[in-house]
């Protein structure tokens, strides 16, 4: 039988929660990295035994982690295993694991710890890693997305990286801008039927598509609207909070924006609106169903100042028919009094049958449904605040 990991990270450190195939008994380990911020946890689709991990501190910067174990034990990649990570210069930390960045043509160096420069002469701070997408096909290779907002990819299991810079170089890179929560690449799509085609999502930028393996990047954002930006229908500017997409529809994108759920049937370059009947269209994450390409979950909140959700109902939205028509999913969720947070990489489905859905709340809870969310179970409580949520599925 498959058993489950649940990937979970947290403010304070992350979590392992396992399970066989029947998603009812857990166990649960950690923290690992006790104390500080774990901003993402991600499995290899290719290798089970490989997790990558994004370990941030305000005070020591930013490290990257990889277990080959299944999380059991943990290493900073380029150093022996069990010896411990090195407090740093830039991102992540350590002569053995460096990052290659734009530099200021004069020097061709770093300016200083956490800023630099591009051929254009324009201030890029990094301050942590915001998600990691390994490939779909190679256990070596892993992106990340970062703040301030840039694409980076390791081939070589996470030792060294190299950013994608055309990315940052496109036209528009100028008129980018921070969101609430800082001007974060939070989100990493790669086509499963051509890897060289990637969709990002940027905070407060918007969505850009490569089909070149990230030699160039299209902005695909026409039919987003956003009230209170100097131009509602700008190319660029749009709060994107996640997008997602199944595996066997590449083209067809589900966007969870500041206000507004929106949906692409044609890889971005159009987006229509699909709230529909929702409480609130404001959310942060949204998610597709392992088998159903037309199954859609977000989580609504009541509204941009308020971060919690609806009259106190923690509720999971449900559109079996691509968006517009949405059903509530409460059984087994509190019902009054709950003024929890969902964030927008806290939310995730595994590959059973039947699909497994799951999600962190800034409360410490992470809920599960064995069946599409018909019924829910905290199967932990009272950790950090969640930021992530991810799982592998072990055959």
């Amino acid at each position: 039988m498959s058993s489950v990991r649940v990937l979970v990270g947290t403010r304070k450190g992350a979590f392992i929660l396992t399970s066989d195939g029947k998603r009812q008994r857990w166990d649960v380990r950690g923290p690992h990295f006790g104390g500080w911020e774990v901003y993402h946890l991600k499995g290899s689709p290719v290798d089970p035994d490989r997790i990558y991990a994004s370990q941030t501190s305000g005070w020591f910067g930013q490290i990257i982690q990889r277990s080959d174990d299944g999380g059991k034990t943990w290493h900073q990649p380029g150093t022996p295993a069990g010896e411990e990570a090195k407090s740093p210069e830039g991102f992540p930390m350590g002569e053995s694991n460096k990052f290659v960045y734009n530099t200021s043509a004069e020097s061709g160096k770093p300016l200083t710890t956490h800023q630099w420069y591009d051929g254009t002469q324009h201030p890029w701070e990094f301050k942590r890693v915001w998600h990691l997408e390994p490939s779909l096909s190679d256990p070596e290779t892993v992106y990340a997305g970062v703040e301030d907002a840039a694409l980076f990819r390791s081939t070589d299991g996470g030792k060294n990286w190299h950013e994608l810079a055309s990315l940052r170089g496109h036209g528009t890179g100028p008129q980018w801008s921070p969101g609430a929560g800082g001007m974060g690449l939070h989100t990493i799509l790669i086509d499963p039927k051509n890897p060289n085609r990637i969709f990002i999502a940027i905070s407060s930028a918007g969505t850009f598509r490569t089909d070149d393996g990230g030699k160039t990047w299209k902005a695909i954002n026409r039919g987003l609207r956003s009230q209170y930006i100097p131009d509602p229908d700008a190319e660029v500017g749009h709060c994107v909070h996640r997008i997602a997409l199944h595996a066997s529809r590449p083209n067809v994108l589900f966007m969870q924006k500041h206000w507004d759920v929106m949906r692409s049937d044609d890889g971005g370059d159009s987006w229509h609106e699909v709230s529909g009947n929702l409480p609130s269209d404001f959310g942060f994450p949204i998610e597709v169903h392992a088998h159903e390409p037309e199954t859609v979950y977000v989580v609504p909140i009541t509204s941009d100042s308020l971060h919690y959700p609806p009259e106190g109902k923690l509720r999971v939205y449900r559109s079996r028919s691509g968006g517009n028509d949405w059903e509530p999913l409460t059984g087994g969720l509190p019902q009054e009094n709950c003024y929890v947070n969902v964030l927008r990489d806290a939310t995730c489905v595994d590959s059973l049958d039947p699909c497994g859905v799951y999600f962190g709340t800034t409360g410490g809870q992470v809920y599960a449904s064995p069946d599409g969310g018909d019924r829910w179970t905290p199967i932990v409580r009272d950790l950090p605040a969640v930021v992530s949520v991810e799982v592998q599925v072990i055959k």
